[in-house]
């Protein structure tokens, strides 16, 4: 009864904020512009904004999102059902070895400054994940033994072993294509090969971009796009029923949806993600470095409540951090069921009774709701988390991602096939121990395509076993636009966020 009237306040409180949110302006200085633009334009709601445009060199899903396929392209693309596509590459062959990748580049491709795309670039881009970036992701082109120009439209990659994963990984950012002319200042002015250019950037507002006269490929089907950034979730809504955002992409206050399913002047489009809602624990740090007490909370998390209460029940239980759409997923929710009473066991197994913590929860809607109802279950079983609220993604990068400064966090992770980039490396910040699986994970990245699924699922279940993180749910992509809006992209498989196709009936 105690954990049920614990659920009942926090929905009344989310319910009870959204709806005064909900009869306040947005404030918005943008949608004259918009309107006054026709139908050329399109402006999108986000919340997150990105603290640079360099992803290279600073972490988060925020600056993919915006600029990777808008801006940047990669030799492969990944499409809607997380399949690998042509993109800059027309063409490629693999050696009968599945060690050597031969790509013939698609003919007058140019950046966005006016350099011609070669081979060359090709070299240097990838070359320069190993040596000019500072994000974890560069750990994805560790198997890559040399690059060969064959000539300015072919080129050859030699991995130095056969890698399942690594086709894929080029259509991710670390596959990102740079001119080597354009990176002296990527936080600041992108230069890519993409449909959009960007035209002027407000940190911690917006992003304009303008549609390339000289694209290569299919024309955007606007000239010019907008992505607005709004600290409250709540506010996008409000700025969508005002006129001044046209799509509120990835909405984050699934509350409001019922008040949008009866008016026809907006569409929601119910999709998927990868993006997993991820209660993490310090592996290296007390009391989270005793496995007895990491499994303590797996057991004393009761995720459907967690879905139902701080999603509307929008969303999927993985039991895993794995999403469906990885070919080594397997239901593992069975694990760790709601069991408080195992959880209070282990607890007092490892010496952690009457436990007391610091929760660092970020300022992103999710993990406000979800961080009350965790908080209630966690009491349940005698652990006594503080809340310690971290701007994000300044703050929260700076002392969680960075420093590793925290016990409890929860986040969304977002990035595609990121479980080795996250538990395949003892310094990356959730800290877990990878001598478990790293013999393991290499061992399935060079078998072929059944002993890949296999091997991976071991490491998995072994992951999963060592209660190294709690995912909470999958996150939904829920978007609401106005109507008339077409070519909206329903699922979001990786961190790019693809508007070239996005238009007006």
């Amino acid at each position: 009864m105690r954990r049920t009237k614990h659920y009942r306040l926090a929905a009344a409180v989310l319910l009870a904020a959204a709806m005064s949110l909900t009869a306040c302006s947005a404030g918005s200085s943008g949608g004259s512009e918009a309107k006054s633009a026709g139908k050329t334009s399109l402006t999108v709601a986000l919340t997150g904004p990105p603290t640079n445009l360099d992803f290279t060199r600073t972490a988060g899903a925020a600056i993919p999102q915006a600029l990777m396929s808008n801006v940047y392209e990669g030799l492969v693309k990944i499409d809607q059902d997380g399949r690998i596509q042509p993109s800059l590459a027309e063409s490629w062959t693999l050696s009968d070895d599945r060690k050597t990748y031969t790509f013939k580049l698609h003919p007058g491709v140019t950046f966005s400054n006016g350099e011609a795309f070669t081979a060359d670039d090709v070299k240097f881009s990838l070359e320069r994940v190993k040596t000019g970036w500072v994000s974890s992701l560069k750990t994805k082109m560790d198997v890559v033994d040399s690059i060969d120009v064959l000539s300015d439209s072919e080129v050859e990659v030699k991995l130095s072993r056969p890698s399942n994963a690594w086709l894929f990984d080029m259509g991710t950012p670390v596959g990102a294509m740079f001119d080597p002319s354009g990176v002296q200042d990527l936080a600041n002015k992108p230069v890519g090969t993409g449909p959009f250019t960007v035209e002027s950037w407000k940190p911690g507002e917006a992003i304009a971009m303008t549609a390339r006269d000289k694209y290569w490929g299919q024309a955007p089907k606007v000239k010019t796009l907008t992505l607005r950034y709004f600290a409250d979730a709540t506010a996008t809504t409000n700025a969508l029923r005002s006129g001044d955002v046209d799509v509120v992409y990835n909405m984050q206050a699934p509350e409001l949806l019922p008040t949008f399913e009866s008016d026809k002047s907006f569409q929601i489009l119910d999709g998927t993600s990868n993006g997993k809602v991820e209660l993490t624990m310090n592996n290296k740090v007390a009391p989270f470095n005793d496995v007895r007490v990491r499994r303590a909370v797996m057991y004393a998390i009761d995720r459907k409540a967690v879905l139902d209460t701080a999603w509307s029940g929008h969303g999927t239980l993985v039991g895993a951090p794995v999403p469906p759409t990885d070919p080594y997923y397997e239901d593992l929710n069975g694990v760790y069921p709601h069991d408080p009473g195992k959880a209070k066991a282990l607890l007092k197994e490892a010496g952690a009774e009457n436990l007391k913590i610091t929760f660092t929860v970020p300022t992103r809607p999710y993990a406000t709701a979800v961080s009350q109802i965790v908080v209630s279950e966690l009491a349940d079983v005698g652990i006594d988390a503080t809340i310690e609220t971290a701007e994000f993604p300044a703050v929260w990068l700076d002392k969680v991602f960075t420093k590793h400064d925290y016990q409890m966090s929860v986040i969304l992770a977002v990035e595609s096939r990121d479980l080795l980039t996250a538990f395949n490396n003892p310094n990356y910040y959730i800290g877990y121990d990878n001598s478990k699986i790293k013999d393991l994970a290499q061992t399935a990245d060079a078998a072929d395509e059944a002993g890949y699924v296999e091997g991976m699922k071991k490491v998995v279940r072994t992951i999963t076993d060592d209660a190294a993180v709690d995912v909470l749910f999958l996150f939904p992509n829920l978007i609401v636009a106005k109507a008339d809006v077409t070519g909206l992209p329903k699922n979001s498989v990786t961190e790019a966020l693809d508007l070239t196709a996005a238009g007006w009936k």
